[in-house]
């Protein structure tokens, strides 16, 4: 069969963690999945798949940018046959008024005319709910938690609809879990009352558990377009997929040959990982991007170890996970400091590739991009997941590698031990 048969979802994804999230959950449902880095160039590699995520670069960029990349990229899905459509965000949102959450999801919604859309940012596995309208993390309303200071993103509320407000031209509503699963004719009517008053408008299920994802997907499974986190793709996948969820995955997700982890978050979660792959005795590097900027430290003296070091599997991270890294009070060197720790990461990354290392794992959504732009592999199969929205991906290019790439607050303390034996061949 041709892909334009098979394909029934497709994902787009605002940046590559967030892609291979949300694609680590379609393939969790049991659809097979191609994970692209952005638009590819043809659908060779996709061909027999049910889901195609596109990767973009847009998180963080101007709304006109993302809009007209996002555009784009659903022109390709719809031209390659999908029968649906998600548009995949971070499951903490975007809480900036100029945020371009509300402006793609407007203009996807358009494209495809569409009435309304869902926001379903949640994603309990990794405690984040959304009760009455209300995005919690961790049982920290979002405004009130450790992100409310995020430098790019402060947090100033975590009423969805408020943060939609600035963004999107269109209402938002609450569908609470007494009319998820009350009447459907109650909840029907509501629909048909909100068509006729508004035209378009988003609606935000509470999402608290994975009953109510399901319940979701039972609901709106078939409508055309849908937006939100990771956690709704699995039961969409799992409504869609006739298949068992061990026939999606086409490769064996352990390897033999070398392996290496690279981070460069500096999230609490990740200073927690570090520390547990110390304490289970392996090597590490710190890299400290004040020693990098003054010539004390160098990607070449960093990889010289890792040479010295052949039979061991290192992981090399940056020494903000650890200790607070102190901001100089000038923004450009400051910018520079953070610059330092994404480049060497990914020239590490390139060096690894190069060097035939088989399995590289890397921490943290800014040095996976990076890592990701240096090794240039532009589409993935999607493998088994090694913590909730973090698969084991093995490029179409060079199906004897494995990547692994997560977010820095996501995964078990001794998520990079775990990432390193089980993408190895015993």
């Amino acid at each position: 069969m041709s892909l334009k048969d098979t394909l029934l979802i497709g994902c787009i994804a605002d940046d590559f963690t967030g892609a291979s999230d949300a694609a680590s959950f379609l393939a969790k449902g049991g659809l097979v999945t191609v994970l692209c880095d952005g638009i590819p160039q043809n659908l060779e590699h996709c061909e027999g798949c049910q889901a195609i995520v596109i990767a973009l670069k847009t998180r963080s960029v101007e709304k006109e940018l993302a809009v007209d990349e996002s555009l784009h990229a659903l022109h390709f899905l719809q031209e390659a046959g999908a029968k649906s459509f998600y548009f995949k965000y971070c499951s903490t949102f975007d809480s900036t008024p100029k945020g371009n959450i509300g402006p793609v999801a407007d203009s996807i919604m358009e494209q495809l005319g569409t009435d309304y859309s869902l926001l379903c940012p949640a994603l309990p596995v990794n405690k984040r709910v959304v009760r009455d309208g209300q995005l919690i993390v961790d049982g920290i309303p979002l405004d009130q938690g450790h992100m409310k200071n995020h430098p790019l993103n402060p947090m100033w509320d975590s009423y969805i609809d408020k943060l939609m407000e600035p963004q999107s031209k269109y209402p938002c509503f609450c569908v609470t879990h007494y009319e998820l699963f009350g009447d459907p004719t109650a909840l029907k009517q509501k629909l048909d009352k909100l068509k006729k008053e508004f035209g378009h408008f988003y609606l935000i299920p509470d999402y608290t558990a994975d009953e109510d994802g399901e319940k979701i997907a039972d609901i709106f499974g078939e409508h055309k377009f849908v937006t939100g986190g990771s956690g709704l793709l699995e039961h969409l996948a799992k409504l869609k997929s006739s298949q068992s969820i061990k026939e999606s995955s086409k490769f064996d997700c352990a390897v033999s040959g070398r392996g290496i982890a690279l981070c460069g978050s500096c999230s609490k979660a990740t200073g927690e990982q570090i520390a547990s792959f110390k304490r289970s005795g392996r090597l590490t590097v710190a890299v400290d991007p004040a020693k990098i900027l003054n010539g004390e430290q160098s990607v070449k003296s960093i990889w010289d170890y890792v040479e010295s070091n052949k039979t061991k599997e290192l992981l090399i991270y940056s020494i903000g996970a650890e200790v607070p890294i102190k901001k100089s009070g000038d923004p450009i060197r400051d910018a520079q400091a953070s610059k330092a720790i994404e480049e060497t990461m990914a020239a590490l990354g390139k060096l690894a590739y190069d060097n035939n290392f088989t399995r590289i794992i890397v921490g943290g959504g800014e040095t996976s991009g990076a890592v990701m732009l240096a090794l240039g592999l532009d589409s993935f199969y999607i493998g088994e997941s090694i913590a909730p929205g973090v698969p084991i991906m093995i490029p179409t290019s060079s199906p004897n590698m494995r990547i692994a790439l997560k977010s820095g607050n996501f995964g078990q303390a001794d998520f990079f031990e775990q990432a390193l034996d089980r993408t190895k061949a015993c």
